[in-house]
Formats: structure tokens, C-alpha cells, sequence
């Protein structure tokens, strides 16, 4: 029963350090290749262009919407006036 537990230990250790060596070498890649693929990277940078414009869209629809604002007000104020 011992030599049983022994070869389990040594079995045990080595696909450990298996793990821990192959781990190591694919952290070093992942590492040394910036961490993302080239489709990874282009797919965020296209993310990106996509979230610009929309913030940029947004924004030219908050002016517009501010412009609108201003007319609407305007007009009333007018009519208001024309009234009174």
C-alpha cells in the first residue's frame, strides 16, 4: 500500500509540474503577443469607431435638440407677446 501512495505522489507532482510549465509557457506567449490576437485587436479597435460615433451622433442630436428647444420657446414667447 505504500509503494502504492508513493507512486501516486510522484504521478501527481509531475502532471502539477506539467500543468505549471505548460501555464508558464502560455502566460510568456500571451504576454509577449500583447494579449490579444489581431482579430481580437481589430475587432476592439472597430468597437471603438463604432462607440465614437455613436457618442458623437449624440451629441450632434443634443444641439439639435437644444435648437429646437430654443425655437419652440422663441415662438411662444411671440405668440405670447402678439396676444398680450
Amino acid at each position: 500500500m505504500t509503494a502504492v501512495w508513493i507512486i501516486m505522489v510522484i504521478f501527481g507532482s509531475l502532471v502539477v509540474l506539467l500543468g505549471t510549465i505548460c501555464g508558464t509557457i502560455l502566460l510568456a506567449m500571451k504576454i509577449k503577443h500583447g494579449g490579444l490576437s489581431a482579430r481580437s485587436r481589430e475587432a476592439q479597435g472597430e468597437e471603438t469607431r463604432m462607440i465614437q460615433e455613436i457618442y458623437q451622433g449624440l451629441s450632434r442630436m443634443e444641439a439639435r435638440v437644444e435648437a429646437l428647444e430654443t425655437i419652440l420657446m422663441e415662438r411662444k414667447e411671440k405668440r405670447h407677446d402678439d396676444q398680450g
